[in-house]
């Protein structure tokens, strides 16, 4: 399975690519907007450090405002995934930028019928987002179980990333499902790495240590 981080901010991609963890980055207006200053600026230092996919998304709503923004969008460099939201004008997009060789993440997925839709037109990525579903009660990972189902039942090449995921029994979920790829906030990622029997365990393994020194 896949890591990629949901970010803009270049410091915490810099950190977990430090940390071998980095396969990918996902991006959107909101994270753009929270750091400020020239969003291509941004987009294109994003590009260049990292080595995998960086999702970057339109902002328009028609098809036509879709593609000219997508073709805009990979000159920031080969990397560059497509956002695509799961509209009918989207999918028209989707549908023209598959032709083009364009990769796409079709994002906004709530139900696997919608992630369906997009594979059959050979979107790259589908982006179901669980952690909004479970918000209202629903079981967004029985979704993304569904999705799996589906695709494997008809060979489909397009990856299931798991977005919107808001602690680490999403991962682990995601994991056990068979999803490609999760895409973490940084606090998730640091998150997995910690258990307090971990630190207890290292925190007895120091004492032991110094308390045989000093004995000798």
């Amino acid at each position: 399975m896949e890591f990629f981080l949901d970010t803009a901010n270049l410091d915490q991609i810099k950190e977990v690519r430090e940390l071998g963890l980095l396969d990918g980055v996902t991006t959107n207006p909101t994270l753009m907007s929270r750091e400020g200053g020239d969003w291509r600026e941004q987009a294109a230092l994003i590009c260049e450090a990292v080595d995998g996919p960086v999702s970057l998304e339109v902002i328009g709503t028609s098809a036509g405002e879709m593609i000219k923004e997508a073709k805009d969008l990979v000159s920031f460099g080969p990397n560059v995934v497509v956002k695509i939201p799961m509209i009918p004008e989207g999918l028209k997009a989707l549908k023209e930028l598959t032709e083009r060789g364009i990769k796409t993440n079709v994002t906004l997925v709530f139900s696997p019928n919608q992630a369906l839709l997009a594979a059959k037109l050979g979107a790259t990525y589908v982006s179901p987002f669980v952690g909004r579903l479970d918000a209202l009660g629903q079981s967004g990972m029985e979704g993304v179980n569904q999705m799996r189902t589906i695709f494997d039942n008809y060979g489909f090449a397009t990856k299931i990333l798991v977005a919107s995921v808001r602690h680490p029994m999403h991962v682990l979920d995601s994991g056990l499902i068979g999803a490609d790829v999760v895409t973490l906030p940084y606090s998730t990622i640091l998150q997995l790495m910690h258990h307090p029997l971990t630190d207890k365990g290292l925190a007895a393994f120091l004492a032991d240590w110094e308390a045989f020194q000093k004995g000798n």
